[in-house]
């Protein structure tokens, strides 16, 4: 028992955080599917018995195998799944080889077995996939970012208000990381009073070498804000509560990538909302020392205290993630958060089937969106000077 604990513990190190902020190539796919394939995660709950039945539309990031992994322990059960990449589908059917490839997209929409439709499919793509799985009467989950446009918002939020379909989008840096839902319950317990303010740092590898081509176009990934910084507004109006955001400023640049005159890789942003205020940070410069994809930070400052969620690693300490440190008027401490449930899953699949919204409102999922496009459309131009 000992050894499979190990075992377990050195696979998601190994492979989870490192696959976390990977878009997937074919260099990459085989291995990232044979590690997959062993993935025994002690949180997955086998004896769970399925409530839904959900397929794939879309298999380019790899975050599809942590979204499926979600809707499976939270009482889903896998139907089929289409892509148009032969190297992508074989890898995925070789985690899941009992699932059923699908020969179209229309044959997965117009199954009506199904409830649930997932995708992370190239990140312009989502939203129409979105949209068509709504107006076949499905609920839908995207990988981040689920929208590219400010014109496909306004499409999705149509559809959405006429079919009553759930359109939720995968904030895997929130419903993911154990420390951060961890966060969440403190927040709820008024541990540290009223929070002020959010600051939410997205560092990633850049991992050119394994990149495609579309991972370069602005056009394809919506921008560095509309993409990455996705996750810190969802992060920014959760824990302040905040219902109503505006931004403030916002700047995006291409620093020190020029062959790849269509990429950028940093972006900030100052926002504000009726709860609170927050500052966000996202970038494509973290090191190759460092053994992780991205030191992911959160800092959550209150009334009467402050929480710093390290997400990934706690660097020159421990190389794991899910750290969580709380400062208030009574102490300070540390949590480690690597046993804490991830409860978004179960939630999603309970909201599919009563029709509720606890895992996370439309309202939230939209306007966390529109914070961000409207972040990256009005963003200023970074030029430094080398």
């Amino acid at each position: 028992m000992e050894n499979n604990q190990n075992n377990r513990r050195k696979f998601l190190k190994n492979t989870l955080t490192s696959t976390a902020g990977l878009v997937l190539s074919s260099s990459l796919v085989n291995e990232i599917a044979a590690k997959s394939n062993t993935m025994e995660a002690p949180y997955i709950y086998k004896n769970v018995a399925p409530s839904i039945r959900f397929s794939v539309i879309g298999l380019n990031h790899g975050h599809i195998y942590g979204m499926t992994e979600a809707i499976i322990r939270g009482g889903g059960e896998l139907v089929a799944v289409y892509a148009k990449e032969p190297d992508l589908l074989a890898a995925y059917v070789k985690r899941y080889p009992n699932v059923k490839q699908a020969t179209s997209e229309k044959e997965v929409l117009e199954d009506n077995s199904i409830q649930l439709i997932l995708s992370a499919a190239i990140a312009s793509e989502r939203a129409p996939i979105g949209i068509r799985a709504m107006k076949h009467g499905k609920d839908f989950m995207s990988d981040k970012p689920g929208i590219t446009t400010l014109e496909q918002l306004a499409e999705a939020r149509k559809v959405q208000k006429e079919t009553k379909r759930i359109y939720s989008i995968m904030y895997s840096e929130r419903f993911e990381n154990r420390a951060t839902v961890k966060a969440g319950e403190l927040i709820k317990e008024g541990v540290i009073g009223r929070v002020i303010q959010t600051i939410g740092l997205g560092p990633h590898r850049m991992n050119t070498k394994s990149r495609p081509e579309w991972f370069f176009d602005r056009s394809k990934f919506g921008g560095i804000i509309t993409d990455i910084a996705s996750h810190q507004f969802d992060q920014f109006l959760f824990f302040t509560g905040s219902t109503k955001g505006e931004v403030i400023s916002s700047q995006v640049g291409n620093v020190n990538h020029p062959e790849f005159p269509l990429f950028e890789d940093f972006g900030d942003a100052m926002v504000k909302g009726n709860g609170g205020a927050g500052y966000i940070r996202v970038d494509w410069f973290t090191p190759d020392g460092l053994k992780t994809w991205g030191d992911g930070r959160l800092t959550i400052l209150g009334t009467e205290g402050f929480i710093e969620i390290r997400k990934n690693i706690d660097i020159a300490i421990k190389d794991s993630g899910n750290n969580l440190y709380l400062v208030n008027n009574k102490e300070t401490k540390y949590i480690d958060c690597s046993k804490e449930p991830l409860p978004f899953g179960g939630q999603l699949v309970s909201d599919i089937v009563n029709r509720t919204e606890t895992s996370m409102t439309q309202d939230h999922c939209f306007l966390a969106t529109e914070l961000s496009l409207k972040a990256q459309k009005f963003a200023k131009k970074l030029e430094l000077k080398g």
